[in-house]
């Protein structure tokens, strides 16, 4: 017998919800909270570029497709979305009704909750984008040092095995230093195999922007779960900084 939905969550844009990372991010969800996949405002053609001057469309759609549902509260996924067009948050939250968050802010708030100064930023993105992942959480006084591209092409991620996705950590580990955590943005670089194993061999939480959604979410919501298979995120449910 199916649970009893308590809360409506939106999700918007982030891609088919059947591909193999997307089905791992829905087993995740609590018991009680019911997440919609809805909306598609990727419209990237030739390059990750072609979101920059898209701000009011975005938004325009955003809060058609929340006007459209019954949701509490509503994520934007991807990270690019927001390097091209800063302001993309506090826009989606002066036209809403509900509260909203974008995948940086998400896991800004969350390698917050846990203190973290110092981070390994792990993206499929090109450096264009990954500096202004690095900017962006540097405006929250979090210093992120970015591992080397790890794929030519940012789809190229999805071909990528679990063990492949952690090899490629481990390697960017041994030349980062010390970190506070590891961030892990563009979801189709997948760590959610393997993020129990990473934050036990490197002693750090694994901040991956999906699961960061989920918890922003709930938690502005005024709610708080222990999830297994997320991180210590969703595992420990840490309060918001202040």
């Amino acid at each position: 017998m199916a649970g009893t939905v308590e809360t409506r969550i939106g999700f918007i844009g982030g891609g088919s919800d059947s591909r193999g990372h997307m089905r791992k991010f829905k087993a995740l969800i609590p018991e009680g909270v019911e997440m919609e996949f809805a909306g598609n405002i990727d419209i990237v053609r030739d390059s990750l570029e072609d979101y920059r001057g898209t701000l009011d469309g975005m938004v325009r759609e955003v809060a058609e497709t929340v006007g459209s549902h019954q949701w509490e509260a509503v994520a934007l996924p991807g990270a690019p979305k927001e390097v091209f067009n800063p302001g993309l948050l506090q826009q989606l939250r002066d036209a809403l009704e509900i509260p909203a968050v974008t995948a940086m802010a998400a896991a800004t708030a969350a390698l917050k909750a846990y203190s973290a100064k110092r981070i390994l930023l792990m993206t499929p993105f090109n450096e264009t984008v990954n500096k202004g992942i690095r900017d962006y959480v540097g405006a929250a006084g979090i210093e992120a040092t970015s591992a080397p591209q790890t794929v030519p092409v940012y789809t190229d991620a999805l071909g990528l095995t679990p063990e492949r996705v952690l090899d490629l950590t481990r390697k960017a580990m041994e030349g980062v230093g010390q970190v506070d955590a590891v961030y892990f943005q563009g979801a189709i670089l997948d760590p959610l195999d393997n993020i129990e194993q990473m934050e036990k061999e490197f002693d750090v939480p694994v901040v991956a922007s999906n699961p960061a959604m989920l918890w922003y979410m709930l938690t502005e919501l005024g709610q708080s779960h222990h999830v297994h298979g997320g991180g210590r995120l969703l595992d420990e449910w840490p309060s918001r900084a202040a």
